[in-house]
């Protein structure tokens, strides 16, 4: 059985930073496409980033150069780094694992093949 728990989330000022991690247990990852997705109130799920099996990452345009994703399959932990967080980068974030083999992560950032998800964590940024 899948189960991903976040946890990391909290409050910052506008340029801090924060580390969100998602504990994973029931996934090889080596055979999961990994992501991370985040929700604002009032606006759709956004694909935030995503990780391959080979540790490749994507990121979306709102993100690239200042979040991070990465992986320890030895721990179990996928994490998000993100580094000069705007007011903007509120939202409730979410860890997703979809289950691709050998093959590569589909659609990675639209989130509609991802099957299992975390509860959430609130991020807030201030001004």
């Amino acid at each position: 059985q899948v189960q991903l728990v976040e946890s990391g989330g909290g409050s910052v000022q506008s340029g801090g930073s924060l580390r969100l991690s998602c504990a994973t247990s029931g996934v090889r990852y080596s055979a999961y496409c990994l992501g991370w997705f985040r929700q604002a109130p009032g606006k759709e799920r956004e694909g935030v980033a995503a990780i391959e099996t080979d540790g490749h990452s994507m990121y979306s345009e709102s993100v690239k150069g200042r979040f991070t994703i990465s992986k320890d399959s030895a721990k179990n932990t996928l994490y998000l780094q993100m580094n000069s967080l705007k007011p903007e980068d509120t939202a409730v974030y979410y860890c997703a694992a979809d289950y691709i083999g050998g093959g590569h992560c589909y659609n990675p950032l639209g989130g509609g093949h991802f099957g299992h998800w975390g509860q959430g964590t609130q991020v807030t940024v201030s001004s």
